[in-house]
């Protein structure tokens, strides 16, 4: 039976936090740095009172003082779900200071998006934005990108026990090696490695490009965050198609591939293990999928005068599926070629990539491959079991880190998110619908959303109504907690509320 919360509890939840509200004052140093060297004062001003804030706000959650022990899994749940909330809304602060919001809901928007790794932006003027807020934008997306719990334990903000529970409520559940902080440590270190490499061809790229030295680095640096952490900012409004270079474009699409596979698979490709690797279910669902779909766009495509050759749908094509399929978000067509040059058919294929998603682990959105695969595998029992004689039992098996017997539960739980995420899409299509849009963008704009997909067919726009854009928030929220975090985070409020059941312990 779940039970209601008492004082302590709260305390509890208020502690754990204040340390990552504590923490989020170290990622405001990367952008108040950034400010310093190209002398941007007053976005540096922005920088260091959101600093403080933020440890005024942290430090008074902090001293609400517990006694030292594990986090069980409701607190645990609560915790991760509430952080995703409160370090938004910390983040948004400096944004929208920046002066580039008309106001602080679509500010509180891109804070989301951005912390939630969508991709989705409202921005005015992005062109012209400083260099420390456009810092500011990508150090959120590789927050995000790896986790909150997972980079906070990753300096070791949390002990072992506690951070077990949390590492978990944050959706993962398969670790590097046993230890939780040695596997939060591995998935840091190797996405640091992975962007510091990818950084440092894009800068060159960039500079060949004709961008002056600085400028090269810092835009090779946010490329790399926002596609291996497949948040999908871009450092200029017109997104991957400002940079002309298909060169960028391949890397960025390997970066987007790379983010999209599940940690716990590159650990095994990094021990050496190349059969596991490749006989695992989710890479062979993976390429199979965008194999699928690739064939499925060109032949909806193949019509359309902006894809009338074979190297634009090539470079074009492509590109968006490995976009979409990552959800990462970057577009190389602009949103009236999205909404007016594809075909329907090829406009809900962006969609379903985007609704799937990529691995389970990774830094992906969307229902996660392994899911479908899962779901695909109990489909085959289920009629295995059909035509069985009764006597007969039926096993089916699936490879993911070595050979598995598919359980009721696995199967079950697959298809439970599954279902909570369609559920979503279809929700956050009637309500896109009942705002007066056309249904085949409400539903491509919700699959954006619930996935963390991030591209838009221009219904995410500054000026939209107030409504629509708060349950767009909400569903990217929902979508990078895969739903059970929220929902136990919604029972857990509406249960405590009941004022005769909140009792004191010390």
């Amino acid at each position: 039976m779940w039970q209601r919360f008492t004082w302590y509890d709260i305390r509890v939840i208020g502690h754990y936090l204040g340390m990552l509200v504590l923490f989020s004052s170290v990622a405001l140093l990367a952008p108040l740095i950034t400010a310093i060297i190209f002398q941007e004062w007053i976005p540096a001003s922005h920088y260091l009172f959101s600093i403080g804030l933020s440890l005024i706000v942290g430090s008074a959650l902090r001293f609400m003082r517990i006694e030292p022990g594990r986090l069980n899994r409701q607190q645990a749940l609560v915790v991760t779900g509430l952080a995703w909330v409160v370090l938004a809304f910390m983040a948004t602060i400096p944004l929208y200071l920046s002066g580039h919001y008309d106001t602080f809901l679509d500010a509180m928007f891109d804070g989301v998006s951005g912390i939630t790794t969508t991709g989705a932006s409202i921005i005015s003027d992005l062109d012209h934005l400083s260099y420390a807020d456009s810092m500011w934008r990508f150090v959120m997306i590789l927050l995000g990108g790896l986790g909150l719990v997972v980079v906070a334990l990753s300096f070791g903000l949390f002990g072992k026990r506690s951070g077990a529970s949390l590492f978990v409520s944050e959706g993962r559940s398969e670790h590097v090696v046993p230890n939780v902080v040695q596997t939060a440590q591995f998935i840091a270190k190797l996405s640091l490695g992975f962007i510091l490499v990818a950084t440092t061809v894009l800068a060159i790229m960039c500079a060949f490009a004709g961008m002056e030295a600085s400028r090269a680095v810092l835009n090779g640096l946010w490329l790399a965050i926002s596609s291996f952490c497949t948040g999908g900012f871009a450092p200029m409004s017109a997104s991957i198609m400002y940079y002309h270079s298909l060169p960028i474009e391949v890397v960025l699409m390997v970066l987007m591939i790379i983010g999209s596979v599940s940690f716990v698979l590159h650990s095994e490709l990094w021990k050496g293990h190349l059969n596991v690797y490749f006989r695992d279910m989710e890479i062979r669902t993976m390429f199979i999928w965008i194999a699928v779909m690739t064939l499925v766009f060109a032949a909806s495509v193949s019509a359309s005068s902006d894809f009338s050759n074979l190297t634009t749908m090539l470079r074009r094509g492509v590109f968006m599926i490995v976009s979409a399929f990552s959800t990462t978000g970057f577009q190389n067509i602009t949103t009236n070629q999205l909404t007016t040059s594809l075909t329907s058919g090829a406009f809900l294929v962006i969609a379903a990539l985007m609704a799937v998603g990529g691995g389970a682990g990774s830094t992906s959105g969307g229902i996660k491959l392994n899911r479908i695969g899962l779901i695909i595998k109990s489909l085959v029992a289920t009629v295995k079991e059909t035509l069985a004689p009764d006597s007969a039992r039926v096993v089916v098996s699936y490879n993911h880190l070595g050979r598995r017997i598919l359980s009721p539960e696995i199967a079950k739980e697959a298809m439970t998110v599954f279902v909570l995420y369609v559920v979503t899409y279809a929700v956050g299509s009637l309500v896109g619908i009942a705002h007066g849009y056309e249904a085949t963008q409400a539903i491509f704009e919700s699959v954006a959303m619930a996935s963390n997909g991030g591209i838009s067919s221009g219904l995410c726009a500054q000026g939209m109504p107030v409504s629509l854009e708060l349950f767009y928030m909400l569903e990217m929220w929902a979508g990078r907690l895969e739903f059970v975090t929220l929902i136990a985070l919604i029972v857990e409020v509406v249960v405590s509320l009941d004022p005769r059941r909140l009792v004191r312990r010390s």
